[in-house]
Formats: C-alpha cells, structure tokens, sequence
C-alpha cells in the first residue's frame, strides 16, 4: 500500500514546490526594484508587490513592513535582506540567514513612496492580516486612494473574506473604485449601486462627479450620473423626514414616560405633587443600585440590568410615593396651596437626601450591546436601539396604564372616585384606600420613567427638575385625565421640538413650543382630549 502510494506523494511534492521556484525569480525582480536607485524602481517594485498580494500576501506583507520600518539590506552582488529583531532573514525566502551586515546598504522610502507603502501595506493585509478589524482598517486606507487601486484587487479580496463586516466595506470600496475606472460600463454600474443607498455624503460625491470632464464626455455616463443624482436626492429627503419622525417620536416618548406619572396623579387625582421629577429620579438612582449589584453577585447579568430592574424600581418608587401621601398628602386633599407647598418641600428633601447618599456627581451607566448602535434605514435616516427602547417603554407604559385604568377593578374605582367622590363613598369604595393605591402607581410609574431615561439622559441629583415643567405642560395640554391626551400632548410636544430646533435652536424651540402651547389652552381649555368627568 505504501507503495502506491509512493507516486503521488512525489508529485504532490513536486506540484508544491514548482509555483514556489516560479516565484522566486518574481521575488527576486521586485526586490531587485526596492533596492534600485531609481525613485520609479521603487514605486513600480511597490505596486507589483500589493498586486501579487493574493498568491504571496505573507511575504509581500513582510517586505514592506520591513521596508517602511527601515529594515530592508541590499547589497551590491543584488541579494537582499530585512534585518529584523529577531534575526536577519533573506528577503527572498523569509528564511534565516548569517550575513555580514558591513557594506549592505539601506534604502530609505521617498516622501511619494510612503503613500505608496500605505497603501500597499493596506492591500496586503487584506488577505495576511488574521484579524477582521485589521482588515477593516486596511479597507479604510485603500479608500483614501480609491482612484489607483490595482485592477482586480477588491474584487479578489472579496472571494475569500468571510466577516460580513469586512465584506460590506469591500463592496462599498468597489463602488468607489469603479467610479474612477476608465471602462464606462465600470462606472455606470459603480453609479448605480451607489445611488442605490444613498446619503448625503453619496449626494456630494455625485454632484462633484458631475463636474469632472470624464464623465461629461460619455453622454451614457453623463445621463446614468444625472438619474442616479435625482434618486440619491430623493431618498436624502425621505430620510431627513423619517428622521425628523422617529426624532420626534422618540422625544414625545420621553416625555410620556417622564409624566406618565402625573397623569395619574394630578390628571385623575387632582394632587399638584412638585416632586413627581424626584420620583423619576429615584427611579433612575434604583436603576443604578441594581447595576451595581448585579456586577457584584451576577456579573454575566449585567446586560439585561434594565430589564431585571423593572419590578425593583416600581415597588421602591412606589412605596415611596405611597408614604408621601399617607404622611403628608392625605391631610392636604382639599387644600391645593398647602398640597403645592409640601410637595415642594418634599422634592427639596428628596433631592438633598439623594445628594448625600450619593454624592452631586453624574453616575456612569453601562449601555447594554443591544441598545448600542443601529441600523440605517434610507438615506441618513438611522434607527438607534436607545432611542427605540424609550419608544417600547413608553409604548408599554401607555398599554398597561390603559389596561389598569379600563380592564381592572383597580381602574374603575379609580375612574368613580375621579369622576364622583362623595357617591363613590356611598356605595361602599374606600376613598382613602383608592387614592393611596392610585398616589403609589403614578409614582411606580414615574420611577419607570426614570429607569428609561437613565441610559439617554444625565443621571444626578438634580435631574427631577429638568422634567417638572415639561410634565406638568403635557399633562395640562393633553387634557387633565386623559391618558390618551397625554400621550398625545407628548408626541405633538416632542414633533414641534425636533422639527423646529434645527433651524432656531433648543433654546428658541422650546420658547415656540411653549408660545404654541399657550395658544393652543387659550383656544381649547379642557386640553387636547378632555375627561368625560371631573370631581
């Protein structure tokens, strides 16, 4: 068996060393160039290299690292060297060697035969390097001089790349290239795909192109760049008016989720609590506690803290707000100048209680991977996983808020003591009972808000009153307890915002904001969408 074996084992020998003594006179020629006198040796040898990348990526990579660095020997019967750290080794082969470095010559690389070598690095370690970021790294190099890519160099690289990452960035690499290639059939397809996912950056580079004298001269060319300048215009606008939706939307939401709160218990209960801002940040700082436990005791958990946190923050917040109205609001009901006062006085004690416990500084919350990043839609429009977490939120705020107030004994009680307190008490409701239990739900509720908002918004003792105002002017807008008119009130706040503060400004946005909203209360007082009753 050993036998016939034999035969193949010899020329499978034999077929592996032939391509390597076919490229050693390759070798041999394009060192020859590095080591040659001529400025436009070293480019041509240089160029040469990075097209052979494919076949000899290794040691082509090897070479001009060696050669960048300073370390390449020629000597003058044409051998040549890279004198390494850890050892000379003939340049040809990589193999080590002794030699007497005394009369090797050491080439030094011209200012124009670095970007040459940047380049060159970069095309070889897309196939040499073992990492994806290094490749990637490579890929955005090659991109500043996308116009004098070796022919066929992308396209090889992109056969054997596995990371789609590294693969997507090739292909757009592609398109740049083909944008500068003197085959028109290149350039027509390269504008295409370009325009086929487009964004303000693709719209300026067309619009450059349109100047170019290459391009106006191949009437083909010309109207392919004209078509796919209007397509790529048209999917920039769709973009900025998605953006300006899912901006506003995301705004609106916050603000939802930061006087969900108060729509129970100023909308329904009648109560001005001014430390309903206190109350989401109690929830923000309960969030923070549980972070930090979880990365003590359970740190493979640490990502899905906002989740496991959600049942902590409503029962603390809730206990808190529970306690504020059977010490303080309970005495206060009919008395709303008193009511005001106390609550202030509560956000005050609150806020410096948190401040000595905590210190005044912001507290650093880690962003779970899935709420990192997004993903790009049409043109510049991009959906954030932040973003689209508060928007979940207050979605599923607004849906279990909805279905407490109409599906449960709970929220018909409520809605009765809301609508008639004096014959809600006839028939047998405890009153006192119904308003503690309603105070502790808008308070759990704003605590979920502060848990929604510590990964968007800076966390510190001071925070709650960023969001009183706000809170109290949707509230008010949306119509006092209405659910509905509060979200909607959020939404139509959080749209106004977005849309006008890139033309005025926060500051200017926010005083037109208020301007409309005074308007609008002056036209139509019960507020957006108003309580079928009121106590």
């Amino acid at each position: 068996m050993m036998l016939r074996c034999l035969p193949l084992c010899v020329l499978a020998a034999l077929l592996a060393v032939v391509p390597a003594c076919a490229a050693a006179p390759e070798r041999a020629a394009m060192l020859a160039e590095l080591c040659g006198e001529s400025g436009q040796d070293v480019l041509h040898g240089l160029r040469a290299i990075a097209a052979a990348a494919p076949q000899d990526a290794a040691w082509g990579l090897r070479v001009v690292e060696a050669f960048s660095a300073k370390r390449l020997r020629c000597a003058a019967d044409g051998g040549s060297f890279l004198a390494l750290p850890e050892g000379t080794l003939d340049a040809g082969t990589l193999a080590p060697v002794q030699v007497d470095e005394t009369g090797l010559r050491a080439p030094l690389p011209s200012l124009r035969a670095r970007v040459v070598l940047e380049q060159s690095g970069a095309a070889l370690r897309l196939f040499a390097a073992a990492r994806p970021q290094t490749r990637l790294a490579a890929v955005a190099t090659l991109a500043k001089h996308a116009d004098t890519l070796p022919p066929g160099l992308v396209d090889a690289a992109l056969k054997v790349e596995r990371n789609p990452g590294v693969a997507k960035a090739l292909r757009a690499l592609a398109v740049e290239s083909g944008l500068h290639a003197p085959d028109a059939e290149r350039r027509v397809a390269a504008i295409s795909a370009l325009a086929s996912d487009a964004t303000s950056a693709t719209v300026t580079e067309l619009a450059t192109l349109r100047g170019d004298a290459a391009y106006a001269a191949d009437p083909r060319v010309a109207s392919a760049l004209d078509g796919a300048l209007a397509k790529a215009r048209w999917q920039v606008r769709i973009g900025a008016v998605l953006s300006l939706l899912y901006n506003g939307i995301s705004a609106g939401s916050v603000l939802f989720m930061s006087s969900v709160g108060l729509a129970i218990i100023f909308g329904l209960m009648g109560v001005i609590n001014l430390a309903q801002g206190e109350l989401i940040m109690i929830g923000a700082y309960t969030t923070f506690c549980v972070q930090s436990l979880l990365r003590e005791l359970a740190p493979g958990w640490i990502d899905w803290y906002p989740m496991l946190a959600v049942p902590v923050v409503f029962v603390v917040t809730a206990l808190v707000g529970i306690a504020i109205e059977v010490l303080v609001i309970r005495h206060l009901y009919r008395r709303p100048l008193m009511t005001l006062l106390a609550t202030w006085s509560i956000s005050l004690l609150l806020t410096n209680l948190v401040r000595v416990i905590f210190g005044t500084q912001n507290l650093q919350f880690l962003t779970p991977s899935y709420l990192t990043g997004g993903v790009r839609l049409t043109g510049d429009f991009l959906v954030t996983w932040n973003h689209l977490f508060a928007i979940c939120a207050a979605a599923v705020a607004f849906g279990a808020t909805f279905a407490l107030l109409r599906l449960t004994d709970l929220g018909l009680f409520i809605r009765a003591v809301t609508q008639n307190r004096a014959m809600a008490g006839c028939v047998g409701i405890s009153t006192r009972r119904i308003d503690m239990m309603a105070f502790g739900f808008g308070a759990g509720l704003a605590g979920l808000g502060g848990l929604a908002l510590s990964p968007i918004y800076n966390v510190n003792p001071t925070m709650g009153s960023g969001f009183i105002i706000d809170s109290f002017m949707v509230v008010v807008l949306g119509g006092v307890g209405s659910l509905a008119g509060t979200a909607l009130a959020s939404l139509g706040v959080g749209l106004v915002d977005v849309g006008i503060e890139p033309f005025y400004g926060a500051v200017a946005a926010k005083v037109i904001a208020l301007l409309m909203i005074i308007l609008l209360i002056q036209w139509r007082p019960e507020g957006l969408v108003a309580a079928r009753g009121r106590r």
